[in-house]
């Protein structure tokens, strides 16, 4: 597993300007957001659109990070719970941050990370299938990893598979996925190549749906702004 790395720290400063006025805030070069939690009332923020920026990109929704707010003596841990985006440029509009509290167990998604190659896949023809890429955890904010190993040259047969319950978990976590999902699986070529040919004859057509979804979190749910 991957332990958490050093600690991540944002600045931010306490923001009076809300609803559709924060597109002002944009052109500026700020970005608005919020921070939320269990017991706690949301406080508006806004942040430097570029601080920001280099945040997100070395984050993840599992590891902790200290936003410093202006005029405030304590920092606030916190989570990235949700990243509003703009569709054509993917720059960030609006973020929301759950607010923990280091004594109190949270949930949290956490990614899995592949490492090695299988070593079956050198002696017979196979294909590696893929499964979840994350999994739910329940455990204390201190004891969050950014991510669980998923070791590929434990498959050394055609038809064996790794699954949730197979994963090294760090003490103190506790695992919410179903242990019986499956994570990667080697199947024969040509089993998958019939399988893909039995899809295309069974299958009907469907229409083309977007399904986006986003981890549910404790406490009240931060506003939603609009341009």
């Amino acid at each position: 597993m991957a332990q958490q790395t050093e600690q991540v720290e944002l600045t931010a400063e306490k923001r009076t300007v809300l609803g559709k006025q924060v597109k002002q805030l944009r052109q500026q070069g700020w970005v608005p957001g919020v921070i939320y939690g269990h017991g706690f009332d949301p406080m508006p923020l806004q942040f430097e659109a570029r601080s920001l920026r280099q945040v997100l990109s070395q984050v993840g929704s599992s590891q902790l990070i200290s936003i410093k707010v202006k005029e405030q003596k304590r920092p606030e841990m916190v989570l990235v719970r949700e990243v509003q985006r703009d569709p054509i440029r993917r720059t960030a509009l609006h973020v929301d941050f759950y607010r923990v509290m280091m004594t109190e167990r949270l949930t949290a998604e956490v990614p899995l990370e592949i490492v090695g190659e299988p070593p079956v896949l050198e002696q017979s023809e196979g294909i590696l299938l893929h499964g979840i890429s994350t999994i739910e955890v329940e455990c204390l904010p201190g004891d969050l990893v950014d991510a669980i190993e998923v070791d590929l040259s434990d498959l050394t047969e055609l038809d064996q598979g790794l699954y949730v319950r197979d994963l090294a978990v760090p003490a103190g976590i506790e695992v919410l996925t179903d242990l019986n999902e499956m994570i990667v699986r080697v199947v024969p070529l040509k089993e998958e190549e019939e399988e893909v040919v039995a899809e295309e004859v069974i299958m009907p057509e469907a229409e083309e749906v977007e399904v986006i979804t986003a981890a549910e979190a404790k406490g009240t749910p931060g506003e939603k702004e609009e341009d």
